[in-house]
């Protein structure tokens, strides 16, 4: 553990003027970043008696290893560069507001040609826009059955839009007029464009002026007696008011804003957001997060310090995805864009005029930030809280067993092995083959108990194994090096200890040089799938690279021993206990996780092609050939010359492909003629490729 003594700046080396700083561990990981008016002041308190700390500042100023800082202009500057190093490096010890992915939203594919509207769950990505979050998946698909009378706007997928688009016929939906079919060119894409424009623009909040426009359209069809287009504008403006009524209206004087309320235990910290635009509530998301360390500064509350975090956060995400979905082809406006004119939120922070004036750059126009003290807006922020007291008590039920299961196997490994702090990272490695054939390796992590799948990994064996031979233990090694070389030439690239960042900094703060690689940060225990001849190799190959601060052990299947390198009794962990049962799920994950990708593997390797039994020709001239003509019956259409244009490729070859391909003799015998050899019937050819 380290001692804050040893990388402390030395004394008068901090600037006073306005910046963020940034702690870093050993291995040159970033776990926290923080800004501060006088950065001198600030750094100075979290170097104090560690005892007088507040117990998650302590932690991490004895994980942290150094400490540097760049110095800017103002403090919504400051602001802004630390919004980006959080969103960069993901600290563990800040607070991070991520989507919730387990609400439904209606998503819109504003970035396509056509764009599709449709049910999404999961990580919100560019040229799409968002409208929700629902409670349920069929509240949204029964907003969009009402709209799409009015909206006839694309819904089917890819597959579906291809296919009709080549048979020439819409779908049912395009019969019955909740399409406009586009992909039978009933309508053009500027014509369904402006069709999904005005559905978002209503789902924005501009309801009033369709709901005007179609009332005008019945009385019009009604007074020329066209009694069944009135009709049919009747139940379109019927359907336009009862989606409207399953919005509530909260505030009647048309407000925009989003109100924000939180709720908090020892530990946690639950936020709730209601998005208020013109007076009804459009959407409702939520958070549970880890309290934020206590403030250094003594005039700031915790909840004043949450508020700060989540509005700097929250906001400049949706600005960005804001921004995207501009770039799909949809400008922002009063209704759609995603920083409101007004945020109510529960108190106020010191440095509440500096986010005003930051929330006002990113929205484009002035934001009030302010705290609603009566009448409805005040009725409204009582509720948003008690939604947030009510979502952290439905947490803490939800996660108690499960949290307590998984702290209980951490520290049962961690006695058992005798480790000198518990494995938050655990990483385990397991070899896949058939008889020798497509000998591959995988690695999954895990995190506090979890998997962490955007950190898995895949290898194929090069050294250890081919041509029908396997080696389970050198394969092993194989892989241990080759992941943990990463980490060692990572190491030796990151900046010494101590050595503060300088002002130049500001205009490369988004990439610093010598920040390694997410992957290359080493795991607190390292299991192998396999007894102590696997463990020893992985031991082995870890020596030789140098790192000696990683645990190695190996699980056995047949009894689940647990082996120790250089030991020759295994430990014999309890079977009930819950460090076991970890351990196996890990060993389970990573064999599933190694048969996946061995089986595309193997699948990938036997499927044959009719281009195969072409003599002379190989694997990256076969490639070629299919991705210049897409695929093997545009190949087998083509002529000599075409074939030829391939890089690569001669006539010689061109004529064996045509002839294997069976595209007749005329072809063959005109490739023949052209490069001045005898030509070969079928036969011919057939019983040479046979010799």
């Amino acid at each position: 553990m380290p001692d804050p003594a040893t990388y402390r700046p030395a004394p008068g080396s901090i600037p006073v003027d306005p910046g963020v700083y940034r702690f870093s561990d050993q291995h040159g990981r970033v776990i926290y970043v923080g800004k501060a008016k006088n950065l001198r002041s600030r750094l100075t308190s979290y170097f104090a008696d560690i005892a007088g700390l507040h117990p998650r500042t302590r932690q991490m100023v004895t994980t942290a290893a150094n400490v540097q800082w760049t110095v800017v202009t103002t403090e919504v500057e400051a602001l802004q560069l630390e919004y980006n190093w959080i969103k960069e490096f993901d600290p563990r010890f800040n607070v991070r507001y991520r989507d919730d992915k387990s609400y439904p939203v209606l998503a819109v594919t504003v970035g396509e040609e056509y764009p599709r509207l449709f049910v999404y769950r999961g990580a919100r990505r560019k040229g799409v826009r968002y409208f929700g979050p629902y409670s349920h998946a069929w509240a949204i698909r029964e907003t969009v059955d009402l709209l799409t009378r009015v909206f006839p706007a694309r819904t089917c997928s890819a597959g579906v839009f291809k296919r009709h688009n080549q048979i020439g016929r819409p779908c049912l939906l395009g019969y019955i007029d909740k399409c406009a079919a586009p992909c039978v060119g009933r309508v053009s894409a500027d014509e369904h464009r402006r069709i999904v424009e005005d559905f978002c623009d209503f789902l924005s909040g501009k309801t009033d002026r369709y709901a005007r426009e179609l009332e005008q359209q019945m009385t019009e069809a009604a007074e020329a007696l066209d009694f069944e287009r009135a009709a049919r504008l009747r139940d379109d403006l019927s359907a336009l008011r009862r989606a409207l009524e399953k919005q509530a209206v909260v505030l009647g004087d048309g407000t925009d804003a989003d109100v924000v309320a939180f709720a908090e235990d020892a530990l946690e910290a639950a936020v709730q957001v209601f998005h208020v635009r013109g007076g009804r509530v459009r959407g409702q998301r939520g958070w549970v997060v880890e309290k934020p360390s206590g403030p250094s500064d003594p005039d700031e509350s915790v909840e004043a310090q949450l508020v700060e975090q989540f509005l700097t956060q929250f906001y400049g995400e949706q600005a960005e995805l804001g921004g995207a979905a501009d770039e799909g082809g949809f400008t922002g406006d009063e209704a759609t864009n995603p920083v409101p004119r007004e945020v109510l939120v529960p108190c106020l922070p010191p440095n509440s005029d500096e986010l005003a004036a930051w929330l006002s750059g990113l929205r484009g126009s002035r934001v009030v930030l302010r705290v609603p003290r009566r009448g409805d807006k005040r009725a409204l922020a009582e509720t948003v809280q008690r939604n947030a007291a009510e979502a952290l008590q439905q947490h803490k039920m939800r996660r108690a067993g499960d949290f307590n299961a998984r702290s209980a196997a951490l520290q049962s490994i961690q006695d058992c092995l005798g480790l000198a702090d518990a494995p938050l990272r655990i990483e385990c490695v397991d070899i896949s083959h058939v008889q020798g054939t497509d000998v591959v390796a995988s690695l999954v992590v895990f995190e506090d108990g979890l998997p962490r799948k955007s950190d898995y990994r895949h290898y194929s064996i090069r050294e250890a194994a081919g041509d029908g031979r396997s080696d389970d233990v050198a394969s092993i090694a194989e892989v241990t090096r080759r992941r943990f070389w990463r980490h060692v030439q990572d190491a030796q690239s990151v900046n010494a200890p101590g050595e503060p960042a300088t002002t130049s900094d500001v205009a490369d703060s988004a990439a610093p040089a010598g920040r390694p690689a997410r992957f290359a940060y080493p795991p607190n225990l390292y299991v192998v799938d396999g007894g102590a001849p696997q463990v020893n190799a992985a031991a082995a190959a870890l020596a030789d690279l140098g790192v000696t601060d990683v645990a190695v052990i190996g699980l056995a299947k047949r009894l689940e021993e647990v082996w120790v390198p250089g030991e020759p009794d295994p430990v014999i962990m309890p079977r009930n206990s819950e460090g076991l049962y970890l351990l196996q799920r890990i060993r389970d994950e990573a064999h599933r996780f190694a048969i996946t990708f061995h089986r595309s593997k193997r699948s990938k390797r036997m499927t044959a092609s009719a281009l195969d039994a072409v003599p002379g020709l190989g694997e990256h001239r076969r490639k070629a050939l299919v991705t210049h003509f897409g695929s093997v019956a545009r190949l087998r259409d083509a002529s000599v010359e075409e074939i030829t244009s391939v890089p690569g490729i001669g006539v010689a070859t061109a004529t064996a492909v045509l002839t294997a391909l069976g595209a007749g003799p005329s072809a063959a015998d005109s490739a023949g003629s052209a490069a001045g050899e005898p030509t070969l019937g079928n036969d011919d050819v057939a019983e040479q490729v046979t010799r």
